[in-house]
């Protein structure tokens, strides 16, 4: 039995990948994506839709309500539940996702509480503030913005972690990561935005906005808040879709940092002219 890990940025091929791996190794997959578990936010999320899945099993994908609050303290529940069961039945698992703080929710020893946590942190300075945001993730706030330390400390908390080894591995598993040249990844998600935009992404989001959702979700899920600003008339469609392949592109640099810095990874150039050779590479990993 064996649990593949899919990682990279948006827009690499993970999920081409992942289709191509269990169709090879007999393997269901496991979302790990923090916006593909909410059902309605498809275009936006790049979701894999029904006719790409050929015939292989999709788990946590479509699970809640695009209204629902859904967290990484139940994802970690629902998703070792799900992997317990796997291992117990031999059954080969492929996990995708460029949610980099789920997939080590999953598979490291976090330990959470479900508690509101909202502190103030009064007996620690900013640059202790800081310190503790980086052992999460990176961050781009400056050190003398104290608000915007203690609400994204706060976040981090309410995210329901609290951690004993974060590094400590619970389960066996490889890491495959996707990458590819910077300036071409970011030419492949200007044009997957533009394809979005051609496929409904527009109307998937006013439909949203008329029912007026204004779930976390929505609040932060790029290509849903730009272009609710839209429509509220802050901004212009054609300023709406340009923020979301600015702020991709920040997400991105986001998502290597975490990978880089968080997980021992096996990284994969993607060959988008022959996808063959990404295929072959990871199989490689994976036999090793």
């Amino acid at each position: 039995m064996k649990i593949v890990v899919i990682i990279g940025p948006t827009g690499v091929g993970k999920t081409k990948l992942s289709i191509s791996l269990a169709k090879k190794m007999n393997a269901v997959i496991m979302n790990a994506d923090s916006m593909q578990v909410y059902k309605e936010l498809n275009i936006g999320t790049a979701k894999i839709k029904e006719s790409e899945k050929e015939g292989i099993k999709h788990y946590l994908f479509d699970i809640c309500e695009v209204g629902d609050d859904y967290n990484i303290y139940k994802y970690q529940k629902d998703g070792r539940k799900l992997l317990d069961e796997f291992i117990k039945n031999n059954q080969n698992v492929i996990i995708v996702g460029g949610s980099g703080l789920y997939i080590k929710s999953l598979l490291y020893d976090y330990k959470f509480q479900e508690e509101e946590i909202n502190e103030t942190y009064d007996n620690l300075t900013n640059e202790e503030i800081l310190k503790e945001i980086k052992k999460y993730h990176e961050t781009s706030i400056h050190v003398n913005n104290r608000k915007r330390l203690v609400r994204e400390l706060n976040k981090i908390k309410n995210s329901n972690q609290v951690t004993s080894d974060i590094n400590k591995k619970l389960y066996d598993f490889k890491v495959i990561g996707l990458t590819c040249d910077r300036e071409k990844l970011y030419e492949v998600v200007d044009k997957r935005v533009d394809l979005m935009v051609k496929e409904g992404l527009v109307e998937e989001v006013k439909n949203l906005y008329d029912r007026n959702i204004h779930s976390k979700s929505i609040q932060t899920g790029i290509g849903y808040k730009e272009l609710y600003e839209y429509f509220k008339g802050n901004i212009t469609k054609d300023e709406a879709i340009d923020l979301i392949k600015k702020n991709t592109r920040h997400f991105i640099k986001r998502q290597y940092t975490f990978f880089k810095h968080q997980m021992d990874v096996n990284w994969v150039m993607t060959d988008f002219d022959n996808f063959k050779n990404t295929i072959n590479e990871a199989l490689k990993i994976i036999n090793e």
